[in-house]
């Protein structure tokens, strides 16, 4: 029985109605011009209406230059998340609903019927249709070449792969024999899987489309060792990086990599419009600086961004809310956090050094680390008092928080955590007191950061002395961000910080996957996920009963069909990582400082922080934001 996923975003009218449409002064001179189609020819047959006033928001007025800055030359791709055009996303209330697509029918959960907007057109004026997913299927995703491990996993359920057709030009066919109620979720992720290219652009760097002497130069020109390797490099529809592939998001990105200053500029073929027949986005350009994480703070208050959140954290809230008071151009508003953790420290369960893997394997030595943080220290030194103590589990905004996971050995007990690690047998210490490990070595704790967060390296400072107490040397290690992540995924590191779960408000319809060991990025046990993405190819097998009995939960999750047994398992899986301690959440919900310009609309005064779900800006629809008086904006 088939049932109607959605029609249009609800705040679509049901009935399309075009509105006078309004030429977008950004391209009006290239319109008279003749190089541009004027803008009835632009839209999509049937665009995105949007009815801003039903969202309690005000219509804007185009133009301007929104200034934000990157941390690292790698986040241009944030521009794809902060723009946020999907093919399903989600709407402020954290409901998905069809965005590029007109609308989406769904058959039992596992036929998905993916219908376009006619005459939507990709953001060099070619057409978007169903040619472009099937060049993902059939000459990205199934190439040899180009993607060797075949298939993404999310295209395989109960290990068959599914199939895709394209019936017409402007409808795309997702089957499987059996549900698959994650595939909609992932479209609306923040980094979602792709699922369609720009053929008509791509197919120069294919060698089925492309002869041979046109390649060989194209390959030779980028310096790069074969064709696949350059269809690669041009193909970065999550980078964001190469400014000549078309894209859909609602700013093209228009400056060359390398560069420390990147303007991306107004899609003028982009599907949504106000219902004033005004085209998205209002803000003409977006104008992202790279600057060193510790600077930004600075940077801001002197007035050098009109919307920043990015390398901002707890600790600027103070140095930002002076230099308002004291004059400054912009307002701090504290969002809250929507990762599960503020800080986490993940014992890697995969490292390479046999003892100290079978040490951190029991779980009495995790629950031993967790009794000696002393939450409510570091929650005052750091947060004022302000962040939640407890360990890492479902925000209490969230259907599934349950009180006694976030209090599970999570209370400051030096006493119970020194019984622990003598009834493991770690009794033995050095002169200077630190126990010792079975094979002699010092308990030498090593925890790499990635050096970006100050707040982390003070906590483990406070960390230092109170795990000193239980006989444990704590070596802190800050390296690259790029660099830890393949030390963690490579079981060189023996533990790590970083935030935790994304996705701390999780409901019984979210995926849990991923707390189960599916994903290497769960650096609690990176080669277990590893050896399921790769079915069994990379990476070790899980060991231990819990372990196993996440994946097999995850999976009855995705074959169940009624909301009471998802929501059985869900509560399930997260009373296991309070039990099993995988990762030492210390705080949450630590307000997100988010500096906005005076002069900026349509930004919310209190909003969810969150990469997945959100994309940060992205379910804030940041092309609806607009600026007051936006030609005091545009850079010189």
């Amino acid at each position: 029985m088939s049932r109607l996923f959605a029609l249009l975003l609800c705040l679509a009218g049901p009935v399309w109605a075009a509105p006078p449409l309004q030429e977008t002064i950004f391209w009006a001179a290239e319109v008279n011009k003749g190089n541009l189609p004027p803008i009835a020819e632009r839209l999509p047959d049937v665009p995105l209406i949007v009815e801003l006033e039903a969202k309690g928001r005000s219509y804007g007025t185009q133009g301007g230059t929104l200034r934000t800055f990157g941390t690292r030359s790698k986040d241009v791709r944030l521009m794809s998340a902060y723009g946020y055009a999907r093919l399903v996303g989600y709407t402020s209330d954290y409901t998905l609903s069809p965005d590029i697509l007109r609308d989406v029918e769904v058959t039992e959960n596992r036929k998905f019927t993916l219908h376009l907007r006619p005459g939507h057109r990709w953001s060099d004026g070619a057409a978007f249709t169903s040619e472009d997913f099937r060049y993902w299927w059939e000459n990205v995703a199934q190439d040899p070449d180009i993607t060797p491990s075949g298939p993404p996993d999310f295209m395989f359920v109960d290990g068959v792969l599914g199939t895709v057709n394209f019936p017409d030009p402007h409808t795309v066919i997702f089957e499987w024999p059996t549900a698959n109620p994650n595939f909609l979720p992932l479209l609306a992720q923040a980094s979602p899987p792709f699922i369609y290219r720009p053929s008509h652009y791509l197919k120069q760097f294919h060698q089925k489309f492309t002869g041979p002497g046109a390649l060989h130069a194209a390959i030779t020109k980028a310096r790069v060792k074969s064709w696949a390797a350059l269809h690669n490099k041009r193909d970065s529809m999550s980078k964001f990086d190469n400014p000549e592939q078309p894209t859909l998001q609602p700013w093209i990105n228009a400056t060359t990599t390398g560069t420390s200053r990147q303007l991306f500029v107004r899609n003028p073929y982009y599907h949504r419009i106000d219902a004033r027949g005004v085209q998205l986005p209002y803000i003409d350009v977006v104008e992202m600086t790279i600057a060193t994480g510790g600077l930004i703070a600075a940077k801001v208050n002197a007035g050098e961004a009109d919307l920043q959140a990015r390398g901002l954290d707890f600790p600027d809230i103070s140095i930002l809310k002076k230099g308002e008071a004291d004059g400054g151009n912009y307002r701090t508003l504290l969002w809250e956090n929507g990762a599960a953790s503020q800080i986490a420290i993940y014992p890697n369960l995969n490292f390479a050094d046999p003892v100290w893997q079978e040490v951190m394997r029991d779980v009495r030595f995790r629950r031993a680390l967790s009794h000696g943080v002393d939450r409510h220290m570091i929650n005052r030194a750091l947060y004022f008092g302000l962040a939640q103590e407890g360990g890492m589990t479902a925000l209490p905004q969230s259907p599934l928080y349950d009180p006694q996971n976030a209090s599970a050995y999570a209370n400051y007990s030096p006493a119970k955590a020194n019984a622990l690690l003598d009834e493991i047998g770690l009794t033995e210490r050095t002169q200077a007191g630190i126990r010792k490990l079975p094979d002699g070595r010092p308990m030498e704790f090593v925890v790499e950061t990635a050096g970006e967060r100050q707040e982390v390296e003070n906590a483990l400072a406070i960390l230092t002395d109170t795990w000193r107490e239980l006989g444990i040397k704590l070596v802190m290690r800050p390296l690259d961000r790029d660099i830890l992540r393949n030390r963690v995924y490579a079981g060189l590191s023996m533990a790590s910080v970083w935030f935790g779960w994304d996705n701390g408000l999780p409901t019984s319809q979210t995926s849990p996957m991923y707390l189960a060991p599916t994903n290497q990025e769960f650096f609690a046990w990176p080669m277990w996920g590893q050896y399921y993405q790769s079915k069994g190819e990379l990476g070790e097998q899980p060991q231990g009963p819990a372990p196993n009995e996440l994946l097999a939960m995850a999976d009855r999750w995705n074959h169940a069909t009624d909301a009471e047994t998802r929501t059985t398992l869900w509560r399930e899986m997260l009373r296991i990582h309070a039990q099993e301690v995988y990762a030492i959440g210390i705080l949450s919900e630590a307000p997100q400082p988010v500096v906005v310009s005076k002069g900026l609309r349509n930004v919310p005064e209190q909003g969810l922080w969150a990469y997945d779900p959100g994309a940060h800006f992205g379910v804030h629809r940041i092309d609806e934001f607009y600026f007051e008086e936006p030609f005091q904006q545009v850079v010189q």
